[in-house]
Formats: structure tokens, C-alpha cells, sequence
């Protein structure tokens, strides 16, 4: 008797441990070990089905006849394409379906794009299209994101949709140009199209070309060489049934009447400017925001994952762009530059304000939501809140955070009055401060005289989005030739999620003149590193209404009847936005911000002789100000890993006090035996 009790008790305790160890493994890998899908984190959902390829390419007929060339790439077993029909994800493209390297081999988007080689290898074939007027294809280009352009996209998901190899199941990747396009066909709605993932995609071209009504021209410029040399120069691979290149020497040959983007923007300064060639208004009739309408009527046809990046050109688009649809999406947006993480600089200049290293698998994201709505398989990535964002320098592992809605709900609008200084942080005009209590006093300004010299430099934003660099190094110097405003070392950690807004309050001996607002974090050690900024030019200073949902931020519709000068010596206020962003200025650190009127690098501002001497005023009636948008949202992750951790130790203690009641039983039982 005693030692089959003896036994049995043996027994409940080694499954009640058994149980508690297998219990704590699997929360140590927060969930099943065979199946994860959160944020950037994904297996054991869908399988790899092979290791190679294979590429075909031809060309496809568009509805007016125009042949466009297509790059098809299928997986492969043995050497042999897989019959089964597998969904089909493809991409518009404006620099080359598939290119020569200079030891002339060829370089396919799965080389441009690694991440691309996991999602083929999970059964998907990959396409890539050279756009009309472009690489291979012929047609000509009549201006920036045609009607026509969108059309031939129409024409080609429904082909690819038509082929036996395909499910019936088609999606759309790409960044830049071919993230823009990706809106354009979705908004054609083609039957088949189901996804798609437009990555850091403008959405008004006007506030691009002419930001604030200051003509971006040296990107433009630039950016129209660049593929002017690709349509006409640059040699491009034929397509499999043109060996010999005969057809591609008639399609470039029609390249030379393509339309490019200075072309069009030289003469057109205002939103309303009208384009006597192509009779359009090109920023209102071929914005990409112009397909806002036919997205908004395809509904919940298409789904839509947008990526964006903080010292991106297009995080204010990409917001835009999910505000104004109700189509199944969602959006993420990290600290990245135009390139991502890639561009040379990066790290140097994003770093320094996060806390640890920056890591994301944006391919096993991508793989999660393509899995979803092309193959049916439900790994629960539309049942978590639409919005993730990276928050700069919060603790490593409580950056992301999710929400439901972008502004955040209930931000805490802090406003930072300009005062009179000195800071004894900066060596500049003025060396002012920057504090929240209001201006009391009537009198109180600053004056100005323009140095067209100030530049953010050759390695900014804008240069990372056509194919530079981006490092913004310490802005101190650029400090010293501005007037600066600077608060005292932050007492704690202040975090700023949402879209900064300027008042500024100026005269000018001039009629007009440009202004650029710099947000920056001051460390202990005096480095200025840049966060974010905006501009505009005072003429353009009128406020409208935006024809979309444009997230209560001051618009300035820029027609050419909206046009005011600046009155001689009477103040007017300007009020613009900078670029979105979400960044914790430290503890012991410092807010500045810092107005210059030129951009030499960046941006055309007409020099005047004599420079124009500039007022800016921070009085009671006239008192400049910066509205940073004040986060109080938790980290919902984190707090989910919270309650996980709380259940966790407390059926730890349940299954702990239960093997001690049990234990206390065995020996009572035991001892009673012996006697």
C-alpha cells in the first residue's frame, strides 16, 4: 500500500514539473514554437516550395497595342518551371525591369531586392514590367503618372491573371516610382489585383515639385537625367524573343519623344499652372493624388500595406494616403531615409538618436501580408491595429508601438514661444530660447539678414531619394548662420509623435522671401542633430482647405490667384508643418529650432542684391511659436507582454503552491504509514 501511493504521488508530481517546464518553454517563445506572426516576425505558417527559378521574358500588348516588356521570374524545380498556380506579384518599373552589370551579367529585381528570393521561394511567381516609353518597352512617356500609365497596369494584372501558371491571385510591390504606381493601378480597379504594398510613395506632386511654393529644381533636374540616360543610353536586356535587339532599337527609338519632369515644372509654379502641351493642369490632373478618387470607389477590393520612413521625402504623403481610404490597410513607418537603412550615412546620422541597434525584417512582413490576401492563409495580421511606429530613442524594446488612428488620439498640443536669449548653447544671429511661457511684453523681435549660403547640405533626404547619401552631420555650424531657439536641458525625456507646426511672425524689406524651420535635438556635448523640418515661401502663405482629409494641417493651395506679397513693414504670420516624425528628446537634452531662408543645395531661392534684412517678431501681439504634438500613448506590445508575463507568474505560483500542498501531503501520508 505505501508504495503504491508512494508511487502515484511520484507520478502526479513529475507531470505537474513536466507540465510546468513545457508551460514556461512555450512562454518563453511567446506563443506556439511552430507558428509566429507579429510585427516583422513570421514562420510556420507557409512553406518554402523551392530553392531556384526560373526567368522568361516577352512582351505583352497593352489595349492600344503598345508592347510593354515583362520579366517573369517562376519558381522552379530541377531546372523546370512549377505547373501549379501560384499568386503572381509584379511590379511597374520605371528604372529597368532587368539591367546589365558592368561585367554584363543580368540583374533582376530578386538581386535589386533580396527579400524578394523568400517570398518567390514561398510559392509566388515575381514579375517586373518596364513602364511605356522605358527600358524595353515601347510607347513614350507624355508626362509624370499618366492615365495611360495606370491603364497599361489594368492590362497587365489581368494577363497575368489569364495565364495558367497563375492563382488568379495578383499583388504589387515596390518603392519610390514603383510604390507611386502601385496607387495609380489600384485605382483602375482591376479584378484581380488583391494586394498591395506601395513603400515610401509620394502622394502630391505639387508639394514635391514646389514644397511651400519653393521649386525643388535640382532634384527634379537631376532625377530627369538620370532617366532620360535610362530611356535612351543606358543599354537594357532584350526581350527572350528579340535576340538579336531589332524591336528594342524601334522602342527606344519612340523613347525620344518622352516628356520629363523639369520639363513640365519649369514653367508651371502653381498648383493651378496649366500645361499648354499636354492640356492638363498637371499637379491637379496627373498627381498621384488625382487617382485618390477611383481607390476611394474600388473600396475594400484592394488591400493596402503603406511603408513609410521618417527622414523619408513622402512620410507626410504616406499618412495622407491612409487617411483618405478605407480600403483593408495598414502602415508602418520606421526611422528610415528613402533607402532604408541602406543609404551610406544612415547609421551615423539616425543612430545617435535610438537607443541600441535598429533591426526589422521587412521581408518576413511582407511575406505575412501577401500570405493573407493572396494565398487565404490567416495568420492574424488584420486583426492587430492598422498603424506601427518606431519611436526614436525609446528603450529598446518598447520603440514600436501601434495604434489605431493617425494624428494619435488626444495629442498634447506644447507650445515653445520664441524669446529673447541668450540659450548659451548656440553661436548664432541671435542665440534665442525657446521656452512655453507666452511673450508679455509689446515690443521683442529679431532681425535678420539673409545669407544665401545655409544649406542642409548634399547628403539629405531629398538627395537619398534619387539614389545619394544621407547623413546630416552636426548642424551647429549651419546653426551659427540662422536664428536659433533654444529650450533649456529638458528635465525628462519630452516624446514628440505627430506633425510640428510653425507660427512664425515676420516683415521683410523685401516683397517676398523663402523660410526653412529646422527641429533639432541638442546633446550634453553641443552636437545639433537633425529630427525634421519644412518651409515655405511667404507669398504662398494663405490657408485653405485641402480637397482630401489632410489631418488638420495648415494647406496652402498655391493657385496663382493665391499669390500675396509681403506688406512693407506690417507683420504677417506664416504657418507651415514640418515633416512627421516621432522622437524622444532625452533628458539633459535640448529643443531647437532653427529658421534660415535658403536651402542652397536643396532648394531655388531667388538671390536678391542687396540680401533682404528679415524681422522675426515674439511679442505679445505677435508672438512665433512651435507646436510639437506631445505623445502620451503606452506602448501597447509592451503592455501585452506585460499581461503575458503577469498570467505567466501567476499560474507559476498556482502550479508551485499546488506541487508544495502536494509534497506536504506525500510525507504527511508517508509518516503515517510507517507508524
Amino acid at each position: 500500500m505505501t508504495q503504491k501511493i508512494m508511487r502515484a504521488s511520484s507520478f502526479i508530481i513529475f507531470f505537474l514539473i513536466f507540465g510546468l517546464l513545457a508551460f514556461s518553454a512555450q512562454q518563453e517563445k511567446g506563443g506556439s514554437p511552430e507558428k509566429i506572426s507579429s510585427l516583422g516576425r513570421y514562420q510556420g505558417y507557409s512553406k518554402p516550395i523551392c530553392t531556384e527559378w526560373v526567368r522568361t521574358s516577352l512582351y505583352v500588348p497593352a489595349r492600344d497595342g503598345t508592347r510593354l516588356a515583362v520579366d517573369i521570374l517562376r519558381p522552379s524545380l530541377g531546372g523546370k518551371a512549377i505547373s501549379d498556380p501560384l499568386p503572381v506579384i509584379w511590379t511597374d518599373n520605371r528604372y529597368h525591369r532587368v539591367m546589365y552589370s558592368p561585367e554584363g551579367k543580368l540583374i533582376t529585381v530578386l538581386d535589386q531586392m533580396p527579400w524578394l528570393k523568400t517570398i518567390l521561394q514561398h510559392g509566388y511567381v515575381v514579375a517586373s514590367v518596364d513602364i511605356r516609353g522605358s527600358g524595353a518597352s515601347f510607347g513614350w512617356v507624355k508626362g509624370s503618372f499618366t492615365p495611360e500609365e495606370a491603364q497599361d497596369g489594368y492590362d497587365i494584372t489581368e494577363w497575368f491573371a489569364a495565364q495558367p501558371w497563375c492563382s488568379g491571385k495578383i499583388g504589387m510591390f515596390g518603392i519610390s516610382y514603383l510604390g507611386i504606381t502601385q496607387y495609380m493601378i489600384a485605382s483602375t480597379a482591376p479584378p484581380h489585383l488583391r494586394a498591395i504594398m506601395p513603400d515610401m510613395a509620394m502622394f502630391d506632386l505639387y508639394s514635391f515639385s514646389y514644397p511651400g511654393g519653393v521649386a525643388q529644381g535640382q532634384f527634379l533636374q537631376e532625377w530627369g537625367d538620370l532617366v532620360k540616360q535610362l530611356d535612351t543610353k543606358i543599354p537594357v536586356p532584350p526581350v527572350d524573343s528579340d535576340p538579336r535587339s531589332k524591336l528594342l532599337a524601334q522602342a527606344i527609338k519612340e523613347h525620344q519623344k518622352n516628356v520629363y519632369p523639369q520639363e513640365e515644372a519649369s514653367g508651371a509654379p502653381f498648383r493651378n499652372s496649366w500645361d499648354e502641351r499636354a492640356q492638363v493642369q498637371p499637379y491637379i490632373d496627373w498627381s498621384p493624388h488625382s487617382y485618390l478618387k477611383g481607390l476611394q470607389e474600388a473600396g475594400s477590393r484592394v488591400a493596402i500595406y503603406h511603408i513609410a520612413g521618417w527622414f523619408d521625402m513622402w512620410p507626410r504623403d504616406a499618412l495622407t494616403w491612409f487617411n483618405n481610404l478605407k480600403n483593408p490597410q495598414k502602415i508602418l513607418i520606421a526611422p528610415w531615409s528613402h533607402s532604408h537603412q541602406f543609404a551610406a550615412g544612415w547609421k551615423e546620422s539616425v543612430g545617435p538618436l535610438l537607443q541600441g541597434e535598429f533591426n526589422f525584417d521587412l521581408g518576413a512582413e511582407q511575406l505575412r501580408f501577401y500570405d493573407y490576401w493572396l494565398k487565404g492563409i490567416d495568420n492574424g495580421i488584420m486583426n492587430e491595429p492598422p498603424l506601427n511606429y518606431y519611436v526614436m530613442g525609446a528603450p529598446e524594446g518598447k520603440a514600436w508601438r501601434q495604434a489605431g488612428q493617425w494624428p494619435l488620439p488626444e495629442p498634447q498640443q506644447s507650445i515653445f514661444y520664441f524669446q529673447a536669449g541668450d540659450s548659451g548653447s548656440a553661436k548664432s544671429v541671435n542665440d534665442g530660447l525657446l521656452g512655453q511661457v507666452p511673450p508679455k511684453t509689446d515690443s521683442g523681435a529679431d532681425e535678420y539678414t539673409v545669407d544665401y549660403g545655409t544649406t542642409t547640405g548634399k547628403s539629405t533626404r531629398w538627395y537619398n531619394g534619387r539614389g545619394g547619401q544621407f547623413l546630416y552631420p552636426d548642424r551647429a555650424a549651419e546653426d551659427a548662420k540662422g536664428l536659433t531657439y533654444t529650450t533649456a536641458p529638458l528635465r525628462s525625456g519630452l516624446e514628440v509623435t505627430g506633425h510640428p507646426v510653425v507660427h512664425v511672425w515676420v516683415t521683410s524689406t523685401a516683397e517676398d522671401g523663402d523660410f526653412f524651420a529646422y527641429l533639432e535635438e541638442v546633446d550634453e556635448s553641443g552636437y545639433s542633430h537633425y529630427v525634421t523640418e519644412g518651409l515655405l515661401r511667404a507669398s504662398h502663405r494663405r490657408l485653405g482647405h485641402a480637397p482630401y482629409e489632410y489631418m488638420g494641417l495648415p494647406y496652402h493651395r498655391s493657385f496663382e490667384e493665391d499669390i500675396d506679397p509681403l506688406p512693407a513693414g506690417k507683420p504677417v504670420e506664416l504657418v507651415f508643418d514640418l515633416h512627421p516624425t516621432s522622437n524622444v528628446f532625452d533628458a539633459g537634452h535640448r529643443i531647437r529650432l532653427t529658421v534660415t531662408c535658403t536651402d542652397r543645395d536643396n532648394f531655388q531661392t531667388p538671390k536678391l542684391s542687396p540680401a533682404p534684412k528679415i524681422t522675426i517678431h515674439r511679442n505679445r501681439e505677435h508672438p512665433s511659436s512651435i507646436r510639437l504634438p506631445v505623445s502620451s500613448q503606452q506602448p501597447k506590445e509592451k503592455e501585452g507582454e506585460q499581461a503575458r508575463g503577469a498570467v505567466f507568474l501567476i499560474a507559476t505560483l498556482i502550479v508551485l503552491a499546488i506541487i508544495i500542498v502536494i509534497l506536504a501531503l506525500f510525507f504527511y501520508l508517508r509518516s503515517r504509514l510507517k507508524k
